[in-house]
């Protein structure tokens, strides 16, 4: 199943009867009211998503902010949104699909294949006209089977071997990266010798994702081509969006999941400034 699905392939196959589990992830950093913005208004049969506590573990210091969730504890959250062996998945937001990615990448890593990305999200299906519900969505609960290792992911201990990863791309906003601000982590700056690509700008004003060939241009500008591509934000979830364009542009990528919540709250690790 391809990463992205548009609005009017999602209604082709609500229409036509295809087994399809709607998704709604609605998180952003600074804003615990996801549940509360599903509630008021999200796709019809969309089933809601907790992020923090369906789609990553506990965090900590030397661990990063949002860990990936145990298997057995992903497995049994995806049952509870009704999902079955076989289904089709898709997964969107309100914001471009900078959370949904990290469902997306977590059904992948979990060996279930087919999941896509609703490009545009809520904002292209409310575009293109189409009724939205309130209220609370609850399928019969499933009995998919899950595994894990199935995605690209790089540790910690990884990046301290130069050899490991060819380059490596920060998805935070460019002010982060330069460590200019930091509102979240107690370090402001960057890994050292990474290369700034926010994630933001993988998308256009209508929040879709940018053309194939042009998001092959821009990783290719930052040197993508060259060898193992390696990928972090600030604690895992945004990188996920990352991932997404990469794999439209044709490029494989790695996540290091513990991201700059890691690296700035371990002990001794060298922190980079500016651009």
């Amino acid at each position: 199943m391809k990463t992205l699905m548009d609005v009017q392939e999602l209604q082709d196959r609500m229409t036509s009867g295809a087994q399809t589990i709607l998704l709604d992830v609605r998180w952003a950093l600074g804003d615990p009211h996801g549940h509360e913005h599903y509630r008021e208004a999200h796709i019809p049969g969309a089933v809601y998503v907790d992020m923090e506590t369906q789609l990553c573990a506990p965090g900590g210091p030397g661990i990063g902010r949002h860990p990936l969730p145990d298997a057995d504890a992903l497995q049994e959250a995806a049952r509870q949104w009704g999902l079955n062996d076989g289904d089709a998945v898709v997964a969107y937001d309100d914001s471009g699909n900078l959370a949904a990615a990290r469902l997306w990448w977590l059904l992948r890593n979990a060996g279930f294949p087919s999941v896509s990305l609703l490009d545009g999200g809520l904002t292209a299906w409310r575009a293109a006209g189409l009724d939205v519900e309130g209220g609370e969505e609850r399928h019969c609960v499933g009995d998919v089977h899950l595994s894990e290792g199935h995605m690209p992911v790089v540790s910690l201990p990884d990046l301290l071997e130069p050899a490991t990863v060819d380059v490596l791309l920060d998805a935070r906003a460019g002010e982060r990266f330069r460590g200019e601000q930091e509102p979240v982590d107690p370090q402001a700056g960057h890994i050292p010798g990474a290369l700034s690509a926010p994630t933001a700008d993988n998308l256009g004003a209508d929040r879709r994702f940018r053309p194939a060939d042009e998001l092959r241009r821009r990783f290719d500008a930052l040197g993508a081509d060259r060898g193992h591509v390696a990928v972090y934000c600030g604690s895992g979830i945004t990188a996920a969006h990352e991932i997404a364009a990469l794999a439209i542009a044709g490029i494989d990528a790695s996540l290091f999941p513990g991201s700059w919540s890691q690296w700035a709250t371990t002990d001794g690790l060298p922190v980079a400034t500016g651009a």
